[in-house]
């Protein structure tokens, strides 16, 4: 196909599993990733659930260290969770020993706490409401685009916000998330100054050979500090598929152009499940659904379930959910190639970057290496 592909990794739990086992998964996928001719290999930053990349700059380094050629990079970090500082420090750590090979993307994620607000949506042992959003599902090129969900609007939020105020020091608040870019930006390039006018160096850090992407899920203020910055975008269709093309929208509509970009570059995710045949992908996704309510019902992503063993879902938790299973790209390389390649039309997008979540690790694997056969990402990274 003409666009790039990548890999987005959450290191999953499988139901049975461990995380030490989802982290040498991990590396594993990533070895092969790199064999099968992916563009890129991201992690993303997820706490308190069943997925094993919580530290995910911590295992960024771990997988440049057992790979030799892929971009490895964040998808994204979380920089409501972290100082401008630590996060320059520890991508300079990491380029300093696989110099120019990573991917520095920066997500709004940890300042949702305004958004969520300060108290649960239920009180206590309460059963949440599963409503779902209003509106009409369009379908252009045989992609579908659900109405926008608003978690907020079904999710019992108790065990969120409890996880935030770990997260945070005791007292502390986010930083602004447009004044933590330019922090960033200045540190990585050694002109960051304070207010008083000292200037101050992170080292390891500046002069950093890292490439800044912001990421976004919705036509908002990412998006379009992204294009206002002439920076890389990442939106995120395979969490939020209702506004993803928004978000594009948005940040071509903003972009100017900079010393990094002359025009907008976008990359656009989405979620699969490959396998030699529609019925046999089809058996392997059939507990998507199960693990998204488990986010949605506010309990968080739990170990991924077996779909030999686990209860079909009810009416309300399939309503609850349909959004995300109706835009999962399930089936057999040349249907989910096929849906992949409309998306990109769709979207426009420079590049695709896939999720694939399965129960067992072996599946995962042939998922990626079919859809890499059947894309043709080993003829594209030679071109």
């Amino acid at each position: 196909m003409s666009v790039p592909l990548s890999i987005l990794d959450l290191s999953p739990i499988s139901a049975g599993s461990t995380a030490q086992q989802a982290l040498r998964n991990t590396i594993d996928l990533a070895q092969h990733a790199e064999q099968w001719g992916y563009h890129r290999y991201w992690l993303a930053e997820h706490h308190f659930v069943a997925v094993a990349s919580s530290s995910s700059t911590t295992l960024i380094g771990l997988v440049a260290a057992a790979t030799s050629r892929i971009r490895v990079g964040s998808a994204a970090v979380q920089v409501g969770h972290h100082t401008s500082v630590s996060i320059v420090e520890a991508f300079g750590t990491i380029d300093a020993l696989y110099p120019g090979r990573l991917d520095l993307g920066l997500g709004r994620s940890g300042h949702r706490k305004a958004q969520y607000g300060s108290e649960p949506t239920h009180p206590r042992r309460e059963r949440p409401v599963l409503d779902t959003a209003t509106g009409r599902t369009e379908v252009r090129d045989g992609v579908v685009i659900p109405p926008p969900f608003d978690p907020g609007r079904v999710a019992d939020r108790s065990k969120y916000l409890a996880g935030l105020h770990l997260l945070h020091q005791e007292g502390a608040q986010p930083q602004d998330f447009t004044e933590q870019v330019d922090d960033i930006r200045a540190l990585l390039a050694g002109t960051y100054t304070t207010p008083d006018g000292f200037a101050l160096h992170a080292v390891p850090g500046e002069g950093a050979q890292v490439e800044v992407w912001l990421f976004g899920s919705s036509g908002g203020a990412s998006a379009e500090l992204a294009g206002r910055l002439g920076l890389p975008f990442a939106a995120a269709y395979h969490v939020a598929p209702g506004t993803a093309l928004d978000a594009v929208d948005s940040y071509r509509a903003a972009f100017r152009p900079s010393a990094q970009l002359s025009e907008p570059y976008v990359v656009l995710s989405a979620d699969v499940v490959v396998a030699e045949t529609d019925a046999a992908a089809q058996r392997l996704a059939a507990t998507y659904g199960h693990w998204v309510h488990g986010i949605r019902s506010g309990a968080g992503a739990p170990e991924y379930p077996d779909p030999r063993t686990a209860p079909a879902l009810t009416a309300d938790q399939e309503r609850l959910v349909a959004d995300r299973t109706s835009t999962q790209f399930v089936g057999s390389p040349s249907t989910v190639s096929e849906r992949l390649a409309a998306l990109q039309r769709v979207s426009g997008a420079d590049e695709l970057l896939v999720t694939s979540v399965t129960h067992d690790h072996a599946d995962r694997l042939e998922s990626h290496r079919l859809l890499a056969e059947a894309w043709g990402v080993r003829a594209a990274r030679a071109a």
